[in-house]
């Protein structure tokens, strides 16, 4: 009976499950919806303040122009989206807006660039951005595309805190969005972020007219790496003009998102989780149930690279009504 399928307990006082099955995320998500957010919420409970969510800030230092065939991105250079590509920002503005960010409330900035891989020259660019971030008491994260390991090494030099590279979906759904970039090249660069002795930030998109099996697929693949990702973003396929994924496009049912938040919580215990892309489409109500079944992080800020995000008033006040901390207005959020 489905109902009386549980789940291994990893708490924090026993060693992380790698080795999860595809059969086994499935019978967590199919659980009485009752029974699976007790258990996640159980393991939520066991490794982090639950009435607690991280906040970071997203920033696109350099937009466009990628050469990279993703189906569902607005910055791929194959696709007509109506989008500008620029070129990297200088990083004087860069660490203006990590200022202001830090003042609204972020604890984390995120730089985003949109490249295949960087220049080793661009590369020494971004690396002073980072510290520089680093200097005004926050975390640091950028999302470059591919790198080698001497440039995993360089970043690392330079004081970064995690490095962003999901894996967007399951292996079996992962060729009919992407053809220029094989799903071996992006695990090949989560190692050499790891080797490197950065954090690894990794997650994937939902809604883009995958199969509920191909969602629980990407969460045992990233469960299964050698060591779970310290954050893992769930994101929502936010409409973009002109790219393919359009065509195949879904938004998921609520409660199926807050299944498949529950079971990343069960299978990454100690991960933050965090709702990323797509919050615009989320009511109040259905991000509550997310924070219960163990989300634990949200980006804020008016845009997310090219895409609307919730205003940060909308945020302070989800989170006050809910009892919840974060940095949001400088502490008052309580």
């Amino acid at each position: 009976m489905v109902h009386a399928v549980k789940a291994k307990r990893s708490d924090s006082h026993e060693t992380v499950r790698t080795d999860w099955d595809r059969a086994e995320a499935e019978a967590l998500y199919a659980l009485p919806f009752a029974d699976l957010m007790f258990q996640a919420q159980s393991i939520h409970r066991s490794n982090f303040d639950p009435n607690h969510v991280e906040t970071a800030s997203l920033l696109s230092i350099k937009t466009g122009g990628c050469p990279e065939d993703c189906g569902y991105c607005s910055q791929s250079a194959h696709y007509d989206t109506g989008l500008k590509a620029t070129r990297l920002m200088d990083k004087a503005d860069v660490i203006a807006t990590a200022q202001r960010a830090r003042d609204a409330g972020a604890t984390r900035f995120c730089m985003a660039a949109a490249w295949r891989n960087p220049k080793d020259r661009d590369l020494e660019k971004v690396c002073e951005m980072v510290s520089a971030v680093k200097g005004l008491g926050m975390e640091t994260c950028v999302t470059l595309g591919m790198l080698t390991p001497d440039q995993a090494a360089r970043l690392s030099e330079a004081g970064l805190d995690f490095y962003n590279h999901n894996v967007d979906t399951s292996p079996e759904f992962y060729d009919k969005i992407i053809t220029t970039r094989t799903l071996k090249d992006r695990i090949d660069t989560l190692a050499h972020v790891r080797d490197a002795g950065i954090k690894v930030c990794c997650g994937g998109i939902v809604g883009m007219g995958e199969r509920v099996d191909d969602r629980l697929g990407m969460l045992v693949l990233l469960a299964n790496l050698p060591v779970h990702p310290e954050s893992v973003p769930i994101n929502l396929w936010n409409e973009v003009k002109g790219v393919p994924v359009n065509d195949t496009a879904e938004r998921p049912d609520p409660i199926a998102l807050v299944r498949l938040i529950a079971v990343a919580r069960i299978l990454m215990p100690k991960s933050v989780v965090r709702l990323s892309a797509g919050r615009q489409y989320m009511s109040d109500e259905l991000q509550a149930l997310c924070f219960l079944a163990g989300a634990n992080s949200i980006f804020i800020g008016d845009v997310l690279l090219t895409t609307q995000n919730p205003q940060r008033d909308r945020d302070a006040n989800l989170l006050e009504r809910l009892g919840v901390t974060s940095r949001l207005s400088q502490g008052q959020v309580a």
